[in-house]
This record gives C-alpha cells, sequence and structure tokens, in this order.
C-alpha cells in the first residue's frame, strides 16, 4: 500500500459545536454529544516546552486541527463514536508494545518535557522521520524487527526456525525465545489478550447502534477476529459494506514497523466519516479500472490477475488516529485490505 502522509502532531481532535441547554423537542447535537469524549491527553506541539534540543525536535511538528461536519450524522452514529475511539485507543497500546515495549518506563524516564513530547509522537525513542536515529541519550539504534522478534535473535535462526515451524511468520504474531521450545509464535490475541478483548467489546458496543446492515455486520466481524486472529471475513464485510457514513480501519495491518522480514503486522486504527459526495464524484473513476488495467503498456502474463469488481474510491474526513497510522506523521491515504485473496474477490478500497 504507497501511504502518503503528512506531518501533524495533534493524535486526534474531534469536530465540536456549541449547543444551546437542553430541550424536550432539540435535534439530537451530536458536537454537543462527542465533545465529551475528547481525548483527554494533550497534543499540541505547543504544551510542551523544554530544551533548546528538545524544542528543536518538536520544531518538526505542528498541530493541526482534525474537524468534519457532524451535522451529517444520526444519533446513534454519534454515540457509536467514543466506543470506536476506545477500541483504537487499546490498538495505539498495542501499537506501543510492538515498537518498543514499556511506554510508561520509557517516558518516565526522560525529564526534558519536550523530549519526551517528541518520543510520544515517535511512540519510542527512534524519530521516524530521520530514519529511526535514537535521539534519547543511551539508547541504542532501533532493532530492525522491533519489538516483534526476541532481541538476540538472528535472520538465520529465524530462517532456519522457520522450516519447521512456518507459524513463525505469521503476520498476526509475535516471536519469543522459549526456554524448552526455541523460537515460538505467540499469537497477538494472545500477547495482548486485554487490549485485543477491550477493543473487541467496544467494536460490540459500536455495533449494538449501528443502523446500516453492512457497518453491524462489519463491526462484529473485526471484533471476533481482534480476539481469533482471523480478519479475512471481516475484510470481506469491510468491502461488502457501501453505504455507511462512520467507519473505521482497526487491527493489525501493515508491516512496516518490521524491517527484518516485513512479515508481521502493526496495530493502528482510524476513525472515519465518509464525505458521500466527494465519494460519489469519486466513484466514476473506479469503473475505469479494468480498462486501465487492459491497457497497461505490460506483457499480458503480468494482467492474468483480474481485481474484484467491488473496488471503492472515497473520500473520508478522520477524526482519531492510533498506532502506526499515528506514528511520526499521519496517513493520508490508504488501499485496503491488503489480503490478496480479498483484493482477488472484491476489490480494494482506497
Amino acid at each position: 500500500m504507497t501511504r502518503l502522509k503528512i506531518m501533524v502532531a495533534a493524535a486526534a481532535i474531534v469536530a465540536t459545536a456549541g449547543c444551546e441547554p437542553d430541550t424536550a423537542n432539540r435535534v439530537f447535537d451530536c458536537g454537543d454529544f462527542l465533545s465529551r469524549f475528547k481525548d483527554g491527553s494533550s497534543s499540541n506541539v505547543e504544551n510542551a516546552t523544554g530544551s533548546e534540543y528538545g524544542e528543536e525536535l518538536l520544531s518538526k511538528y505542528t498541530s493541526f486541527p482534525l474537524t468534519t461536519d457532524l451535522s451529517v450524522l444520526t444519533e446513534h452514529e454519534c454515540k457509536m463514536i467514543p466506543h470506536l475511539i476506545e477500541a483504537s485507543k487499546a490498538m495505539d497500546d498495542v501499537f506501543w508494545m510492538q515498537a518498543y515495549g514499556d511506554k510508561d518506563e520509557l517516558l518516565d524516564s526522560i525529564q526534558d518535557p519536550a523530549v519526551r513530547r517528541f518520543a510520544e509522537f515517535n511512540y519510542g525513542p527512534w524519530d521516524r522521520l530521520n530514519n529511526e536515529a535514537p535521539f534519547v541519550d543511551g539508547v541504542s539504534e532501533k532493532p530492525l524487527g522491533a519489538n516483534l522478534y526476541p532481541p538476540d535473535m538472528t535472520k538465520a535462526e529465524f530462517e532456519a526456525a522457520v522450516r519447521a515451524n512456518p507459524d513463525l511468520a505469521s503476520h498476526y504474531s509475535v516471536v519469543v525465545r522459549d526456554a524448552d521450545e526455541g523460537l515460538k509464535a505467540v499469537p497477538y490475541h494472545d500477547a495482548f489478550q486485554f487490549q485485543m478483548e477491550y477493543a473487541s467489546d467496544e467494536l460490540h458496543s459500536a455495533a449494538d447502534l449501528a443502523d446500516d446492515p453492512g457497518l453491524k455486520e462489519y463491526l462484529n466481524l473485526r471484533a471476533e477476529a481482534l480476539v481469533t486472529g482471523d480478519y479475512r471475513p471481516s475484510d470481506m464485510a469491510w468491502m461488502d459494506m457501501k453505504d455507511n457514513t462512520v467507519d473505521i480501519v482497526i487491527g493489525p495491518i501493515e508491516v512496516y514497523e518490521d524491517r527484518l522480514f516485513g512479515y508481521k503486522t502493526a496495530a493502528e486504527a482510524y476513525v472515519l466519516v465518509k464525505d458521500q459526495d466527494w465519494s460519489r464524484r469519486l466513484s466514476h473513476y473506479t469503473t475505469l479500472l479494468p480498462m486501465l488495467q487492459r491497457g497497461l503498456p505490460v506483457p499480458e502474463e503480468y494482467k492474468r490477475e483480474v481485481p474484484g469488481t467491488d473496488s471503492d474510491l472515497n473520500a473520508y474526513d478522520v477524526i482519531y488516529y492510533a498506532g502506526q497510522a499515528n506514528a511520526g506523521s499521519k496517513t493520508i491515504a490508504i488501499n485496503l485490505p491488503n489480503d490478496e485473496q480479498v483484493q482477488l474477490t472484491k476489490g480494494t478500497r482506497r
């Protein structure tokens, strides 16, 4: 998936609106409701001051508000969003453990507020805008496998082990060293059981509020995927739903954090509000994709696989980022799902 990014420091700011005192006859005020569920952490660059060194690091970023027109949301859609944000926060915790390890231990060890804030942006002590260079004293180079493999594991050791145990190369597991068994794959839903179960419960709660049948189906299937590791059914359901305004991309998805082998997916989440008008305009271009593929100036052997015809091209406002999508800079374009079987059957959503 090609990713374009914009450097913004705000983790998430839900658009809010002023309101009059409650009356029995007033229309539900989504902005008023959601303003009570804004992320409590301070995400502005300007709120962290420290040493000249720390403030120079922070100068790479600027704050930018994420907003959307909340008047397009129904009461149930408004009430879904806090559940989706809570599920996303769990992905944030998982990504910290995948990328670095103990978040609190690291942040508590950094005395300079600006450097500590910079570490929060980077989900660790390595600068993602500077080729993962360490910026905290005493920290060594970032492991190519992040915290997804044993730090003392060699490539040769893993390659030998995976021949005997292919599960080690699973996209949805961490590799640990067992005293008796050697290298061992631990599924994410076991390694991060609390966070995955918490996110699953929140997605089920959001599904209970969903009026759109496709969205309800997707949320329930994605909730199950987080605690079972079987993501394909929910990927299929995500491609099937077309009319929903509220959306969420959530789970272990991209492999960028695994610079060692590119096997292990990292947790992330986007809470989205679909721009229905722009999406309708863009839908025209998806009808041209088969023709464009046929016209590619490459040998026919490279055009044998025909992607699914249900591909979408949509525009969204992002109102919450978490995990991989929030690390360093913000992801502003996606092409999912990554599962090739889903792509061939259903296409992709861009």
